[in-house]
């Protein structure tokens, strides 16, 4: 059993992955550790006692909104249309994050080199995820007649997920886009049609 002081350490870091991400999201852009220090009304030194450098503290971010997906995927492993529909709401509503997380992972994937056992933790929640929803996508793909192997039809998911986030979270396109809520429907629509089984009046032959 864990000891108050324990538990209040977790709890404190919690707070400040919370904070992080609330400071990121209304940002959209890079925060510093002051900002979130300030922000919690604790001094700088305490966010250092849980995170060595601020590369780390969005490492955990990255993985806390992993472990999110991979809860997704467990919850809803039994039906992959209703686990598609899930994940792509999960990161269209809220495609600020989505793209942001994104912008930030690849940024640490090629310049950082001190943080391997957090990415090592990372993908292994990001197979982990995969693995829950392989036999069902496999199940899937063989309804349809689908020549996709399981690999190629969740990278086909993801491709038209962070492309919908990124028009979704555009400020230019924004004012071009019609009705958000049809447009999310659509897109949802989309990933669950394997494009080697689309016909040719779907692509507009």
């Amino acid at each position: 059993m864990l000891s108050v002081r324990q538990q209040n350490f977790i709890l404190r870091k919690e707070k400040i992955l919370e904070m992080a991400e609330r400071l990121l999201l209304e940002n959209n852009q890079d925060i510093t550790l002051g900002e979130l220090a300030h922000e919690l009304d604790i001094a700088k030194g305490t966010i250092y006692k849980h995170f060595k450098s601020k590369n780390q503290l969005y490492l955990e971010l990255i993985i806390l909104n992993e472990k999110r997906l991979l809860d997704i995927s467990i919850k809803y492993k039994n039906n992959i249309k209703t686990y598609v529909a899930q994940y792509m709401l999960y990161n269209m509503l809220n495609s600020n994050r989505t793209i942001l997380l994104h912008v930030i992972e690849e940024r640490l994937t090629n310049n950082e080199r001190t943080l391997k056992s957090l990415f090592e933790e990372l993908y292994t929640v990001r197979e982990a995820r995969i693995i829950e929803i392989k036999d069902s996508t496999d199940e899937y793909l063989k309804s349809v007649n689908s020549k996709m192997s399981i690999r190629d039809y969740l990278s086909y998911v993801w491709t038209v997920t962070h492309g919908a986030s990124l028009l979704l979270n555009s400020t230019y396109y924004q004012k071009s886009i019609g009705s958000r809520e049809r447009l999310v429907k659509l897109y949802i629509a989309q990933a669950l049609m394997t494009p080697d089984n689309l016909s040719e009046s779907d692509l507009g032959r």
